[in-house]
């Protein structure tokens, strides 16, 4: 059953709310004074408050009512508040629901809107603890992932890209080969690292291969060595990177990009365990464990005839998929703040831009904007303009976020659309008018 504090200092005003709450299931805590309420709430867990703001009969300012709700607020942050108000301190009250204060209502009060305000914000309360202990879970499994397994110091508070560590990091103790797709820029290599660490060769090498930044007749010699003379310019034999990871991890990124010769002899040596040089015919042996990446659509390259779909299979024992940035909104401030150089920090205006922003570079592009705007700005506070976003990803503090914005804010508030609303620069009922528009349902 949900709980209601009364502070008045008439205990009629008590009395009849009891009657009133009781009705709806709802129970009534009362006390007359500012000092027997703050007591009540140490001692008791309470869901809603209603307060006065006159104790005296001969106070008419508010100050009383002020002073009451800074010291709730103080105490507890999230507990809801609404105000009774006599029309001689209209004015303190609405200048309270600015600073935080849920609702207020005139005395006489009207039962039916004092019961809507209440009930809603009931819920409201509700669901807030319901995200509370939600986050709080989210935080154990992120802290137990951690302590568990070597991250490589990765930053991240997403529910998304847990999902993907925590794959990663079950995936690296067995020695099948791994295959991580996602966007260009998302982190793909960070993530090889993590199932590197976290694997049975974790004493051996890391090697990474871009084998897209090469030319498809380099490629071969860079993954498989080439003897003297193999081709133009090859003075003297070179070992591979099969043979350089030896023992250890070898990572191929944009393996897309991979010749037909070269897919033909690396689906050999995942099969096989061997290889010969390039211009070479001595057989070599090696143990590795390959992890893969690319940012392609490999079954519609299979359809279109370029890619081995044996090779595929042989590649794809395990898909780790890394959600790109924009599908995991609460890694992006974690993330510009640990780009950020010590000693410097982000304007509000500068964190709603970096929230409505849709990041089609996803973390590669993050990074560049968040370091370019620190070498550029002055000052201690980075501010919207300093980070060079598109206009329209720049939400000035008087302007309306979008639905990204929005949710992130409610998140990192636990539901609560007043503190919600300060961080995003909008009054309570313009955020309410915002999310009702967007379909974002009230938490």
């Amino acid at each position: 059953m949900a709980r209601v504090l009364v502070i008045d200092d008439n205990p009629a005003v008590a009395t009849a709310l009891d009657v009133l709450f009781s009705l709806h299931d709802i129970e009534t805590l009362s006390a007359t004074t500012p000092d027997a309420g703050l007591a009540l709430l140490d001692r008791e867990a309470v869901d809603l408050v209603v307060q006065d703001m006159n104790f005296h009969a001969d106070t008419t300012s508010g100050e009383e009512g002020r002073a009451l709700f800074a010291e709730i607020r103080a105490r507890h942050p999230d507990l809801p508040v609404i105000l009774l108000t006599a029309w001689t301190h209209l004015e303190a009250a609405v200048d309270l629901v600015r600073a935080g204060a849920a609702d207020y209502l005139g005395k006489p009060w009207d039962d039916r809107k004092l019961l809507a305000s209440v009930n809603n914000l009931l819920e409201l309360s509700q669901a807030r603890q319901e995200i509370g202990r939600r986050l709080q879970s989210e935080k154990r499994r992120r802290e137990a992932l951690t302590r568990e397994f070597d991250l490589r110091d990765v930053v991240f508070a997403d529910a998304a890209t847990e999902a993907a560590l925590s794959l990663a990091c079950q995936v690296a103790r067995s020695d099948l080969p791994v295959l991580i797709t996602g966007p260009n820029g998302a982190g793909k290599e960070k993530f090889a690292e993590i199932v590197h660490a976290n694997s049975a060769a974790k004493a051996g090498p890391f090697v990474a291969l871009n084998c897209g930044a090469l030319p498809g007749e380099l490629i071969e010699a860079e993954l498989f060595g080439a003897e003297a003379g193999a081709y133009t310019g090859a003075i003297r034999a070179r070992e591979g990177k099969f043979e350089a990871a030896g023992g250890g991890t070898l990572f191929l990124d944009e393996i897309g990009t991979l010749s037909p010769a070269g897919q033909v002899k690396l689906l050999r040596v995942l099969e096989t365990g061997r290889f010969e040089r390039l211009g070479g015919n001595r057989e070599r042996s090696v143990k590795v464990r390959v992890v893969s990446a690319t940012n392609a659509d490999l079954p519609a390259m299979i359809a279109a005839g370029q890619f081995r779909q044996d090779l595929f299979y042989r590649l794809n024992a395990v898909e780790v998929r890394v959600p790109a940035l924009a599908e995991r909104p609460d890694d992006i401030l974690p993330l510009a703040r640990h780009f950020l150089p010590r000693g410097r920090r982000f304007s509000g205006d500068a964190e709603r831009a970096l929230l409505a922003h849709a990041w089609p570079g996803n973390v590669r592009e993050l990074r560049n904007v968040v370091q370019r705007a620190a070498l550029l700005s002055r000052g201690d506070a980075i501010d919207a303009a300093d980070l060079g976003l598109p206009a329209a990803s720049v939400v000035p503090g008087g302007d309306e976020p979008d639905r990204v914005a929005i949710e992130a804010a409610l998140t990192r508030h636990a539901g609560v659309v007043a503190q919600a609303a300060s961080e995003l620069g909008l009054s309570r009922q313009a955020l309410y008018r915002r999310m009702e528009r967007l379909g974002i349902a009230r938490a």
